[in-house]
């Protein structure tokens, strides 16, 4: 009996392993439970904190309230479109498209995010040498403008840098006109001569031009003396202005740099046509006018919508050679449009 007790209990010895063995895999679930509700507790926790810190830093320092929630806002949306951008690239990799078969909206996504990218990376550089955030912090409080992308705007500085961006803008509108005058007198045909020198002239008094007057000229503007390749440097340099871009680089690159952003606003009308106009938010139908030289912030929503349908009719009969013709229309037709529906 007692080597059947002996027996039995090395057996129940041998045994109890086996049954701590069966016992650990609801050991490691209800481990990995409780870790996971750990961390859930502790971002509430964090979540509550940075709402109690927000809340009082908007009772006591309204002004760092602000730039903090612009800043948090401009992150989080930084982030979200960075991961939009990279879910294209995935999908243009992967069917093999290019940037052309995408639609409206996601070749303005990729365009404007480039753009952002552009703009940023002289910040990036600058904050790379040690203890060189001290100097990128002090800039981007003196020229927020000029350093910080538009995430990090706040509405207010949204509204006046637009009007500070379009007031350089429209500073080379005259020698725009004035170069295109200068063009005329040099054309060979005298008919095409006297009605370009009219154009300008009219604009020049504060008419606005027709579609129809801009598509009669099309073909001056694809060879000598105004097509894009053919135009005097001056000139380039002032229409590089009308679309943000530096004038400060030599003429050859200025006109590649030029026909490039051209033929990509084309390639974006062509696909805003097929979306239509009546697709777009108010936000994107600002944006849309302001990129093709309208300052669409000072107008009403009807008055952008009728605007773009005018461009997008000259815009969507022109050719690639024809790209200094739109170019010069970012001029001629935005110059006068709030005088002329006032």
């Amino acid at each position: 009996m007692a080597l059947a007790r002996a027996g039995c209990g090395w057996g129940l010895r041998r045994l109890s392993p086996a049954r701590g063995t069966l016992r650990s895999p609801g050991c490691c679930l209800s481990t990995r439970a409780g870790s996971r509700s750990l961390l859930a507790a502790v971002a509430s926790k964090v979540k509550q904190l940075n709402s109690s810190y927000e809340r009082f830093l908007e009772r006591t320092c309204p002004r760092f309230y602000l730039l903090h929630a612009t800043f948090t806002r401009g992150v989080q949306a930084l982030f979200l479109e960075a991961r939009e951008v990279r879910r294209i690239k995935a999908r243009m990799a992967q069917q093999q498209l290019s940037s052309q078969q995408l639609p409206y909206r996601e070749q303005e996504r990729l365009r404007q995010f480039r753009r952002d990218l552009l703009k940023a990376t002289p910040a990036l550089l600058i904050a790379l040498p040690p203890f060189a955030n001290f100097l990128l912090l002090l800039l981007m409080y003196l020229f927020p403008r000029q350093i910080l992308i538009r995430h990090f705007w706040t509405p207010a500085q949204q509204l006046q840098f637009l009007d500070a961006n379009h007031a350089r803008r429209r500073r080379s509108y005259p020698l725009v006109l004035s170069s295109l005058a200068l063009a005329a007198s040099s054309l060979p045909e005298p008919r095409l001569q006297g009605l370009l020198q009219q154009l300008c002239a009219q604009v020049q008094g504060g008419c606005q031009p027709q579609v129809a007057e801009l598509c009669a000229l099309r073909a001056l503007f694809s060879g000598s003396p105004l097509g894009l390749n053919q135009l005097q440097v001056s000139h380039v340099r002032a229409l590089s202005q009308v679309l943000f871009l530096t004038p400060y680089l030599p003429g050859a690159l200025l006109r590649r740099r030029l026909r490039s952003h051209l033929l990509e606003i084309l390639q974006l009308d062509r696909a805003l046509r097929q979306l239509g106009l009546g697709q777009l938010s108010e936000q994107e139908l600002r944006a849309a006018c302001y990129l093709r030289g309208l300052d669409s912030t000072h107008l009403g929503l009807a008055e952008c919508r009728a605007w773009m349908e005018q461009w997008l009719r000259l815009s969507c009969r022109l050719q690639a050679s024809e790209a200094s013709l739109l170019a010069n229309s970012m001029v001629l037709l935005s110059l006068n449009y709030s005088q002329a529906k006032a």
